[in-house]
Formats: structure tokens, C-alpha cells, sequence
């Protein structure tokens, strides 16, 4: 009896797994549906369904993973042997059938199931993967209910600046107040044609209108009203028609300034609803490449490939690269200049592109020593124009690098080592036409013979930056255990020191020069490999490049001082030494200096107006007219930061309208004032002092010190 009931706890332990199992599952289903459906609803669409969809899939993929139904009863009581030793790892017993167990087992069999029939078995091993997937739900609902803020802010108040997703009827979930006579509102938002988007209706006052758009409202009135008015701030007011029993009334106007507008019906005032615009941006273009400076070296192909993504809110209609050629020196430069045109064709009006040009420079009449400059020219839908940076695309003249000038004249004498780079490509150029008349090993030796010419240049050059010559490692040094120099440390540290890179010795050079070096480095050792592989050709390219690295440096090192000379006045003979000084005068500069005009000084009278409402509430005439014109400043900045005084802006309109002022508007209205007041800045004085010179302060000072 006591072996059923051990069996049935294990079973009964079985099905408590699978349903943990099963709700685990259920509740990651649950939070990756959560996810989905939010960043769609947020993102795309308001529609529900992609959620709904997402929690069965989800669902089935998990359980057919995990497959909770395959859980055994051996493998829970191989769990209880592993988790309770008071079992002493004998729960698979009770498995077995009675008639197969031997009489030792089954002593242990029964003993084994009265354990574990009052055993108390912690829900803990079960459930921690279900508390786990819980807390990540929990988490889950705290973000997306996060992301709704952050969305919704963003809607109401930023998007005047930026492109937001197109609000579909009745999704503004602000709070509105309407007047008590309005029955129902429809309000039909008509974007521009080159936005491509569709006519869309809303029954709220609070709109998003794309930059250009038409707005027309139909209101509808339970009583018979004599006129309604829509008052903007700044901008006018427009007054609606209505029909024969003055209960639809229906407007339009064309949006073109983000703001605020009020309802008027017959003289009363509703709250103020907001309008947020969207302005179409000009195309934004991203040059992936190439770089905006580029050489082409000799041996490289003489072809350049433009690879750029244009991005607009509403469509590309179409994009160019002007691209213009420079040749010639000096005064003698000579520009051309070419429209060049993608492959792709911009009548779809998509968003996004990805284009690609390859530009075949010899095609352009391009030479060694010429230079390109291109950038590429986007036009959006709505006729906005943009632009790139210029980027420079250069052909190496490898005859400039290989000239002589400068080099043989006595003035501009440089050591041997600025030349080397250029001997060794004139060898190489050599070698390459004594290919075919000359044996294949006397090739291999010469080219090997240039590569150690490349690495003694090379070492010489690593000098410049604290780097180690080879011959210098491992080299003999005079003995350190001779007894003259028994107390001599620094020769002793610089035996058993390595002192290469000091950073004196290699701090010589600013750090972009430092930087040029290294580079011309890495060319030297890339056109040294190829030359010990008896590949020439291959190693050119490496070599001209050190070459114009190394011709770079050699014009950063110059100093250019250009001569002037002092061209005085010429002197008129016969009034030399006349000393006449009549027309002499003393100048004199008048300047008239007026002090600018303070824009907070609307701000400050009506602080001090406010300040009298806290102790007698009645508006008087002149005071109402000093708030009238603060409430205008006011709404300006509400314009720009309503959420910072908007909430002031409908306070300071209830302290207009009634006789007598609340005090909780008062102060909604001061506070944002005072926040738009800046700060006085302290003007220069000089510092006060006592009439005795100081003499008190330093009587009290001794005599604190000789009361010690």
C-alpha cells in the first residue's frame, strides 16, 4: 500500500512538472507577442492582430522544443535521488513490478516508499524556470508601457521637427475638453500630393498635419449657435460657415506653422488644442564609397565605384554626381566639368536607394598627375535639393615622383636616403625589361638584391622613429665586469636594458608626421615582401606609394618666407620744413550708444501684477492690459515647449476671463514666468570696505589668539 502511494506521488510530481512546463512556455509566448505586438502598434499599424497571431505561433514552437509530454517517471525519481538522500537513491524501485524485484530490493522498495510518502517536496525545483519566465513578462510590460510615453511625447511635442508615423482616427489619446455645445467633431487632414499619403479623418481637435497640407473641419453643434470662429495664436482667426439651422458648421485652411488654435462659440472660449507639423526634410546622402581622398597609385586599375544610399521621408525623384576634372599646374589648370547619371531610374518615387556608379577615368580624358572632384546631387518629391561634401579622386604621376628637380640643385640638397625609394624603383622598372634577356635565377638574385636594398632603407628610416637597427641586437659591448667601471650604474643598465624606445629619442616629430612615417613603413615592408618573391611588378605599387609618402614629408619640412618690401609715400618739396599745422586736428570719434531694450520686461511687469492678484483678486484695467500682453510672449513660448507652459497658457486665459483670480492659476502662471526670466548676470563693482581699514576684524583676531 505504502509502495501505490510513493508511485502515485511520483506521478503526481510528473504532471506538476508538465504544467509548469506548459505555463512557462505559455507566459514567454505571451511576452514575445507583447513585443511584437507593441513596436508594430508603436511603429506601423494600431491593428492588434500581429499580437494575437504571434502568441499561438510562438506557443506551438516552444512546446514542440521543449515537449514537456516526454517527461518519465524514471527521470523524476532520478531527481529525487539526486535532490533527497534520505530516499538513498532507491525511488526507482517502486517503477518496478513486485514479482522482478528480489527480496533485498524489496525491503528497500517498501522502506524507500514510506519515505517518501510523507517526504514534503519543495515546489521550488519545479517552478524557478516559471518565476523566471514571469519576472522577464513583468519586465516586459514595464518597457512597452514605457515606450508608449516616450512615443506619445514624442508625437505631441517633437514632432514639428521630425517625421512621425500618420495617426489614424481617434488614436490621439489626449485628454480634450470641448465646449458643452459641440456635439461631435470630423476633421479631415488632406496631405500634400507629393507625399504620396492617403486622406485621413479624425473626430479630435488635436491634429498632425504634414507641411502644405489642407485642414478642413466640420463641427456639430446640439443647439442652434450664432457664429464659431477657430482663433489661432499670431496668425489670425478664420470664421466657419454654417448651414440653414446653424447646427454644422465646416471650415479649411492650409497648414504651414505649427502652433496652437482655440474654438470660439459665440464669445466663449474652448481650451487650446495643439497643431503639429511635419516638415518634409531634403534627402539626407551617404557616401559608403569611396574615401573623400583617394590616390591611385601606379599599377592600380584607374577606376573609381560610388556606392551611395539616399534616404527621404516621402521619395527620391532624383539624383546626379557633378563631377569636374582638373588638369594642368599653376596657371595653367584647366577644369572640365561632367553630369554623370546612375543606372537606377527614380519614377517609383521609393524612399530609399542603394546606387552604385563605376567611373571609368581614362573615359573622363583623365592622365597621370590629374585629379577628379565629384559629389553627388539628390532631389526629393517636393523639389528640396541636397548635397555631399566634394570628394577628390587623384592619379599618381609617377614621372613627378621619379624628376630630378629640386633634388640637383644646390639649394634644396637632400642626404642620400630621401632618394633611395626612387632608385629602387627605377631598378625594379629595370629589372621588369630585362625579364626576357636574362636567366630566370640572375632575375630572382636581382630582385632579392633590391629587396635588401628595400629593407636597409627601410631600418633607416625606423630610426627616425626609436626602432632598433638589426645590426645593433645582439651586438658585443664592452665588458660591465671591469673594475674601472665598478661603480659606473648607467653603463650597467645600459647592458642590461633595452633603451631603443626612449621617448626622447623618438619624440622628435609631431604626431601626424610620426603617424606618415609609420605608413611609409608598412609601404617599404609590403614592397619588400614582393621583391623577396621575386615579384617586381607586384612590389611597384607598394613602392610608389613610400615614395609619395616620403615626397609629402620632404614638403611638410620646408618653410616658405616670401620677401616684402616698404614702399613709402612720395614727399612733396615744398612743404618740407614749412611747419605749417592748421589742418592738423585732433580726431574725434562721436558714437552714439543706446541700451538695448529688454525683451523680459513684459515678463517682469506681469510678475509684479501677479504678486498683486495674491492679495486682492479683482483684475484692475491696466493690469489686465499687462497681462494681455504677457499672455502673447507667453503663447510663443508654448509654441516652441508646450509642455512646459502650455498648462500656464490656459491658466493665465481663466485669470482673463473671470472677475476674480484664482489663486492656484496665479501660481501655475508665476512659476512659468519665472522660469522664462534668465538669470541676472553681476555686474562689475568694486569690493566694499570698512570705514576703519580693517582694524576691528584684525583686533578680534588677536584677541581670539591670546585667549588660547
Amino acid at each position: 500500500m505504502a509502495k501505490q502511494g510513493g508511485i502515485y506521488k511520483i506521478q503526481g510530481l510528473r504532471q506538476r512538472w508538465i504544467i509548469y512546463q506548459v505555463l512557462e512556455d505559455m507566459l514567454y509566448s505571451l511576452y514575445a507577442a507583447l513585443y511584437l505586438g507593441a513596436l508594430v502598434y508603436y511603429l506601423w499599424s494600431t491593428n492588434l492582430v500581429y499580437g494575437l497571431i504571434t502568441f499561438p505561433i510562438v506557443f506551438a514552437i516552444l512546446l514542440s522544443i521543449n515537449r514537456p509530454w516526454q517527461m518519465t517517471d524514471e527521470k523524476i525519481a532520478a531527481f529525487l535521488n539526486k535532490e533527497y538522500p534520505e530516499l538513498q537513491e532507491s525511488s526507482q524501485l517502486l517503477l518496478l513490478p513486485v514479482d522482478e524485484l528480489n527480496p533485498l530490493q524489496v525491503i528497500a522498495s517498501s522502506k524507500t516508499a514510506s519515505v517518501l510518502t510523507d517526504l514534503k517536496i519543495s515546489h521550488k525545483p519545479f517552478a524557478k524556470r516559471l518565476i523566471t519566465a514571469f519576472f522577464f513578462l513583468i519586465i516586459a510590460t514595464g518597457l512597452i508601457w514605457g515606450l508608449g510615453k516616450i512615443f506619445h511625447i514624442e508625437r505631441v511635442f517633437f514632432g514639428p521637427n521630425r517625421p512621425v508615423a500618420v495617426c489614424a482616427p481617434g488614436t490621439m489619446d489626449m485628454a480634450e475638453k470641448v465646449l458643452p455645445q459641440i456635439s461631435s467633431v470630423e476633421i479631415t487632414v488632406t496631405p500634400p500630393a507629393y507625399t504620396g499619403n492617403a486622406k485621413r479623418v479624425q473626430d479630435k481637435f488635436n491634429l498632425s498635419a504634414e507641411e502644405g497640407g489642407a485642414v478642413s473641419w466640420i463641427i456639430k453643434t446640439n443647439i442652434a449657435v450664432k457664429k464659431i470662429t477657430i482663433q489661432f495664436i499670431k496668425n489670425g482667426e478664420i470664421a466657419l460657415q454654417s448651414n440653414k439651422k446653424h447646427t454644422e458648421w465646416h471650415a479649411s485652411t492650409q497648414i504651414n506653422k505649427p502652433g496652437f488654435y482655440q474654438v470660439s462659440i459665440d464669445g466663449k472660449l474652448s481650451d487650446y488644442y495643439y497643431i503639429q507639423m511635419v516638415k518634409d526634410v531634403a534627402p539626407v546622402i551617404h557616401i559608403k564609397s569611396p574615401k573623400q581622398y583617394t590616390y591611385i597609385d601606379a599599377g592600380e586599375a584607374q577606376k573609381v565605384t560610388i556606392n551611395a544610399t539616399l534616404n527621404d521621408d516621402y521619395g527620391i525623384a532624383a539624383s546626379t554626381i557633378i563631377a569636374t576634372v582638373a588638369k594642368g599646374r599653376g596657371e595653367g589648370v584647366k577644369f572640365k566639368e561632367y553630369m554623370l547619371s546612375f543606372a537606377e531610374v527614380f519614377d517609383a518615387h521609393k524612399p530609399k536607394y542603394d546606387l552604385q556608379k563605376l567611373i571609368n577615368l581614362p573615359t573622363l580624358d583623365m592622365q597621370p598627375g590629374d585629379e577628379l572632384y565629384f559629389y553627388v546631387q539628390a532631389q526629393d518629391t517636393h523639389k528640396q535639393l541636397s548635397r555631399t561634401d566634394v570628394y577628390i579622386v587623384s592619379i599618381q604621376d609617377t614621372a613627378e615622383l621619379l624628376s630630378m628637380n629640386g633634388v640637383l640643385s644646390g639649394v634644396n640638397v637632400k642626404p642620400e636616403f630621401f632618394r633611395s625609394e626612387r632608385q629602387i624603383i627605377i631598378d625594379a622598372g629595370q629589372l621588369l625589361k630585362d625579364k626576357d634577356s636574362i636567366s630566370v635565377e640572375k632575375f630572382n638574385a636581382r630582385s632579392n638584391d633590391l629587396g635588401i636594398d628595400q629593407k636597409l632603407l627601410r631600418l633607416r628610416y625606423g630610426k627616425f622613429l626609436g626602432e632598433e637597427g638589426e645590426d645593433a641586437i645582439g651586438a658585443p659591448n664592452n665588458d660591465p665586469a671591469n673594475p674601472a667601471d665598478f661603480s659606473n650604474a648607467a653603463k650597467i643598465l645600459k647592458e642590461y636594458t633595452d633603451d631603443h624606445d626612449n621617448a626622447e629619442d623618438a619624440g622628435f616629430f609631431e604626431p601626424n608626421i610620426k603617424a606618415q612615417l609609420k605608413a611609409t613603413l608598412t609601404e617599404m615592408w609590403k614592397a619588400e615582401l614582393q621583391l623577396r618573391l621575386y615579384k617586381p611588378q607586384a612590389a611597384l605599387p607598394f613602392a610608389y606609394k613610400a615614395l609619395r609618402l616620403l615626397k609629402d614629408l620632404q614638403q611638410k619640412s620646408r618653410s616658405y618666407v616670401a620677401k616684402t618690401a616698404y614702399n613709402p609715400a612720395p614727399l612733396k618739396p615744398g612743404k618740407r620744413l614749412s611747419g605749417e599745422l592748421d589742418k592738423i586736428i585732433q580726431p574725434i570719434n562721436k558714437q552714439e550708444i543706446k541700451a538695448p531694450a529688454d525683451q523680459l520686461e513684459v515678463l517682469k511687469n506681469a510678475v509684479n501684477v501677479l504678486e498683486g492678484l495674491k492679495s486682492n483678486p479683482a483684475l484692475k484695467q491696466a493690469d489686465n492690459r499687462t497681462l494681455r500682453i504677457a499672455n502673447q510672449e507667453l503663447s510663443v513660448r508654448a509654441s516652441a515647449q508646450p509642455g512646459v507652459y502650455l498648462s500656464a497658457l490656459n491658466a493665465m486665459r481663466r485669470i482673463l476671463l473671470v472677475p476674480k483670480a484664482n489663486l492656484a492659476d496665479v501660481n501655475t502662471v508665476e512659476r512659468a514666468l519665472q522660469k522664462a526670466l534668465r538669470a541676472l548676470k553681476a555686474m562689475p563693482s568694486s569690493q566694499g570696505t570698512s570705514a576703519d581699514m580693517g582694524l576691528s576684524k584684525q583686533y578680534y583676531k588677536n584677541l581670539q589668539q591670546a585667549n588660547r
